[in-house]
């Protein structure tokens, strides 16, 4: 299995969760490129900001939420954001890494946007690739990824495991 995700339930658990094998692999040597989302927590009243975390040789941060004031409902998803630092994960997949994590297959993503070519240029590269998929765009992503999508549990050592036979059989 090329392409395994992972839902986990609570706000940011999938992205706590990835941050730690992603580091706990760059820490043991994988050569891993992508990129993990930490939101920092601001006043009360206030959305939290959403950072993306550049998985390369140095860590790049990019800063993917807009601020749209307190009383806003709307989409934060700032696009130009999102693809910047898609374009840096896509120079480092150019490098032929040992594995892709990316941070979420989200709505850009069901859209053909954001990640979505990034990971199908791995797939096609033979990069096995590790996301997390919210139960709202399950369906769309399953339709994508057809027979790929192997689901993982929310188990730091079972993804890592994974991860860890996937870099070892590339």
């Amino acid at each position: 299995h090329m392409l395994a995700f992972v839902m986990a339930q609570g706000r940011g658990a999938a992205d706590r969760l990835l941050w730690d094998v992603a580091h706990t692999l760059q820490a043991r040597g994988v050569a891993v490129a992508g990129a993990v989302q930490i939101n920092r927590d601001r006043a009360p009243d206030r959305k939290c900001d959403m950072d993306l975390h550049v998985l390369s040789g140095r860590d790049a941060i990019v800063r993917i939420s807009q601020d749209l004031g307190r009383l806003s409902h709307g989409c934060r998803l700032d696009p130009a954001g999102l693809e910047r630092a898609v374009g840096l994960v896509a120079a480092a997949v150019s490098g032929a890494p040992a594995l892709l994590i990316v941070n979420k297959f989200g709505k850009q993503e069901l859209d053909g946007r954001g990640f979505c070519p990034v990971i199908a240029e791995a797939l096609g590269a033979g990069i096995p690739v590790l996301t997390a998929v919210n139960a709202g765009n399950l369906a769309g992503f399953k339709d994508w990824a057809g027979p790929l999508a192997h689901p993982l549990p929310p188990d730091r050592d079972r993804l890592l495991s994974w991860c860890l036979a996937q870099a070892d059989a590339a």
